[in-house]
């Protein structure tokens, strides 16, 4: 695998994310590979210039890597996630592993998945008033307190009726491990082409989770009459409010996150671990 270029991604918030940068810039400029380094504390909300890379390395937990690949699925770069922490479900290379990881990518003895991400487009009076990327997931929910709103539930032109629960979760099969997991839908393997429509605690039992095709188009409407406020949060990270009436579309996005598949541990094992799943000696 040839790379020239490489865009380090550091939140610094989090400890030895400086250490590990430096590292990383070192070792790449004794191979005579360039590097540009961003920095940002907490949540980052854009990325000026993305374009000219072979690679991006995330420094941080999932959340880095949520960012990196809403910036980047655009750009067709690779990400190679390195955590900081605890093992996540999408960076599964831990801190002293990042050598190894990087050198087995440049061997060619690890290979890049791809990944759905979603286009999430907020309509109102008939026009488009803003629009976010996710790699995990869409939730229109309520924003005050916890009280049940009423959504209009439409798949491409077909109409799923009226949902009365706490909200509704869109999915990618990368965010079935996340909200959507605790909110009792599936978890699918992160590979794969799907959706998942998933209401949170409907006042009907009888509206259950729905895997679907990665060619439908998912509309939820507000309908008049809330009893609370209802907020749209994409990958937990950008929260917008909305109003009686505003529609959103949520759908697979032409482009795709390119994820570096780790050569340390598979998603089965992070699965089994972070779930606590038993059973017998793995």
């Amino acid at each position: 695998m040839t790379v020239h270029s490489i865009l380090i991604i550091a939140n610094v918030g989090k400890p030895g994310a400086r250490t590990t940068s430096n590292e990383i810039e070192q070792v790449c400029g004794e191979m005579g590979i360039s590097t540009r380094t961003f920095q940002y504390e907490g949540v980052a909300h854009d990325l000026p210039g993305a374009d000219g890379y072979d690679l991006a390395i995330t420094l941080g937990g999932d959340g880095t890597v949520l960012f990196a690949s809403r910036v980047l699925a655009g750009h067709g770069v690779p990400i190679l996630p390195v955590n900081l922490g605890e093992f996540g479900f999408i960076s599964e290379v831990g801190r002293q592993e990042w050598r190894q990881a990087f050198q087995a990518y440049l061997n060619g003895e690890i290979g890049v998945g791809s990944r759905l991400v979603v286009d999430v487009t907020l309509h109102r009076d008939g026009r488009e008033i803003c629009s976010f990327r996710g790699l995990n997931d869409a939730v229109i929910s309520a924003g005050g307190i916890s009280r049940m709103v009423q959504l209009a539930v439409d798949l491409s032109d077909q109409s799923l009726g009226i949902y009365r629960s706490d909200g509704v979760i869109v999915s990618t099969p990368t965010g079935s491990t996340a909200y959507s997991a605790a909110a009792g839908g599936p978890i699918l393997h992160p590979e794969m082409d799907a959706l998942i429509l998933n209401p949170i605690c409907p006042f009907t039992l009888s509206h259950r989770p729905i895997v679907l095709p990665p060619d439908e188009k998912v509309r939820i409407t507000v309908i008049p009459h809330q009893r609370t406020d209802v907020a749209l949060t994409v990958d937990g990270q950008s929260l917008t409010q909305l109003e009686e009436g505003d529609s959103i579309t949520v759908c697979a996005a032409a482009e795709r996150a390119r994820i570096v598949r780790s050569d340390r541990r598979t998603f089965y094992e992070v699965l089994r671990s972070k779930l606590n799943w038993s059973g017998g000696p793995a």
